[in-house]
């Protein structure tokens, strides 16, 4: 939605001269494009929406009324998931590190628990041991190479993944004996989440394949669900000029492989897809006042109530897709400009080399397609954390007040003597 002058006016009564606006439609429409897509290609699919791209409790409130399990991967989100009203069993537990307490709390729950590494199997087999009348039930996070004729696709360039346990070095074999070993314990879902660079629907198609093979080869008949993680593109903005896959080209290929191992068979896995980015990215606007105009020798730096951490945490120097929003609709120079923000960082940019007409003191830069990462990557630093408005139809409400010094300095914390 495109705000106007006054709206933001109003918005910022309650919030300041910064805040986030969340756009509650465009949630539920990626929501139903990823999961139409590869519904109507294999019938038992799940999503299973990944808490730590964007834990707002609003947010993750409405995936659990579309539908969406509650991927996550700490005991703070499994916790979060289960406040919001998440059924334990629509939980989805990865993560590298979980404590003997988490693992016992997963199993009690009946949530899908993915096991990242054998210390976890060591605390599973303790239950196990103690509990010998419950039935448990796990899924392994498996680590297997899929470069591309060698070359790397692990995200930053890295020869291999860290997580999951490693199919060709013997931890599989390991673990599928500890398990055997077990009366009361059963494998019964394999994990194959890898971060990569290019988000490539061959990788999919290749981490599908091999999860299918593995399960052939160790799993059998116990085999509830494929899980293929999340990290696919969503609709990127034109300015990106990247031609990416879209959900139909994932769904095409990862549903086929699925359908060609199991769709001749009676019980067929669910196949979960664990999305983030391509649910939220384009579903927040970060909204800032220009405070000042300054030029330095011959360079125009635009400040705003704003951080970079605000809207690329990361601080990669693509420039966002942007919009200005002036409080008068007058002619101003044209020039080159940066806009920058209110740290004493000198990296502190929001955007470079911006062509076009100047901001003027008041007016407002909306920074689109920052949903991903910057609600939960982004640090309490120098200022407090601004609000989040969410628009829902013609609705505008707070569903995060800005921070105060009395939450910032939360005194059931900090030590003032």
């Amino acid at each position: 939605m495109t705000l106007t002058y006054p709206q933001i006016k109003e918005c910022i009564e309650d919030l300041g001269s910064s805040f986030y606006l969340f756009n509650v439609n465009r949630l539920r429409d990626n929501y139903q494009k990823i999961n139409e897509s590869f519904k109507s290609r294999y019938q038992k699919f799940i999503i299973g929406y990944s808490y730590k791209t964007n834990y707002l409790p609003h947010l993750c409130k409405e995936m659990l009324l579309l539908g969406a399990y509650a991927e996550v991967v700490s005991r703070l989100e499994y916790d979060l998931a289960i406040k919001i009203g998440v059924p334990p069993k629509k939980i989805i537990f990865n993560g590298p590190l979980k404590t003997e307490e988490d693992i016992e709390t997963a199993i009690n729950n009946e949530s899908i628990l993915n096991i990242d590494s054998l210390y976890e199997i060591d605390y599973v087999v303790d239950f196990c041991l103690k509990n010998q009348f419950k039935q448990v039930n796990v899924g392994l996070r498996l680590n297997f190479d899929i470069s591309n004729d060698g070359v790397s696709t692990i995200q930053e360039g890295f020869e291999r993944s860290r997580f999951g346990i490693c199919v060709s070095n013997g931890d599989l074999e390991y673990a599928v004996n500890k398990f055997k070993e077990l009366e009361n314990a059963n494998i019964v879902g394999l994990h194959g989440h890898f971060s990569t660079s290019d988000r490539k629907v061959e990788t999919y198609k290749n981490i599908t394949k091999r999860l299918c093979e593995i399960a052939k080869q160790y799993i059998g008949d116990t085999l509830e669900y494929i899980d293929i993680g999340g990290g696919i593109y969503g609709e990127l903005p034109s300015s990106f000029k990247l031609n990416t896959p879209t959900f139909d080209d994932y769904a095409e290929a990862v549903c086929g492989i699925m359908n060609d191992e199991y769709g001749k068979k009676e019980i067929t896995p669910y196949l979960i897809l664990e999305p983030g980015n391509s649910i939220v990215a384009n579903t927040f606007d970060f909204i800032a006042k220009v405070i000042e105009i300054k030029r330095i020798q011959d360079q125009y730096f635009v400040l705003i109530d704003g951080s970079v951490h605000n809207v690329k945490p990361t601080m990669h120097k693509r420039n966002l897709p942007m919009r200005i929003i002036r409080q008068e609709s007058k002619v101003n120079p044209h020039v080159t400009y940066n806009i920058v923000g209110y740290t004493c960082m000198e990296k502190d940019y929001l955007a470079y080399d911006i062509d076009g007409e100047l901001p003027m003191k008041g007016d407002y830069i909306v920074f689109e397609n920052v949903g991903a990462y910057t609600i939960v990557f982004n640090p309490p630093f120098i200022k407090e954390r601004p609000g989040i408005v969410a628009y829902d139809d013609d609705d505008f409400f707070v569903v995060r007040k800005k921070e105060s010094f009395k939450e910032f300095f939360n005194e059931d914390l900090y030590v003032f003597k």
